[in-house]
């Protein structure tokens, strides 16, 4: 069985993503899956405190070879040249123990605007809202793992783990879990 981790809106807080790098030694995903918007804080947030697209940038590359990455919507091409992994594509499938899940950032795809055709009991990933949400959408199972640096909605710096269709939706501080859901 694959162990995911799935992680969005890093936002270039590099303390973030020191705390991102701990929970993915700690937790030893097969595959890291992130969601978008990972070195911009975008003009609807203030600059973060840690911000530091450089440092932010070298923790990223450090974690090159397990990320599978989608572009969010404060994502530029720019940022591609400071990144040792693809993360300009608008979405990406990966499938994993016989599922197929649905990478977006959740600005073009997800449950708050147009679902992907795929089968039933598929699994959508988005970021986007920096809340941590999980839910049943027709015949699709719909998540977000939150914000590891902006969250919004009362949540704090959260994740998620992937393994055998058991979602856990962690705090990002000591991995603590926040949220469980069969996704069967």
């Amino acid at each position: 069985m694959a162990r995911i981790l799935l992680f969005s809106d890093s936002h270039g807080v590099f303390a973030a993503m020191q705390a991102l790098r701990a929970r993915v030694e700690a937790d030893a995903p097969d595959l890291v899956c992130f969601l978008g918007d990972a070195l911009y804080h975008g003009p609807r947030n203030g600059v973060p405190l840690d911000y530091d697209t450089k440092a932010s940038a070298e923790a990223f590359n450090a974690m090159a070879e397990r990320i599978v990455a989608v572009r969010g919507n404060c994502d530029a091409e720019i940022d591609q040249y400071m990144l040792s992994f693809p993360m300009l594509g608008t979405y990406a499938t990966v499938v994993a123990d016989g599922v197929r899940l649905f990478l977006s950032h959740g600005h073009l795809w997800g449950p708050d605007e147009q679902l992907p055709p795929l089968p039933a009991g598929a699994i959508v990933a988005t970021g986007h809202t920096h809340v941590p949400t999980v839910e049943r959408v027709h015949d699709l199972w719909c998540f977000n793992p939150g914000s590891i640096s902006i969250p919004k909605g009362g949540s704090g710096p959260s994740y998620a783990l992937l393994e055998d269709r058991h979602l856990e939706i962690r705090r990002l501080a000591d991995g603590g879990i926040l949220r469980v859901a069969n996704l069967a």
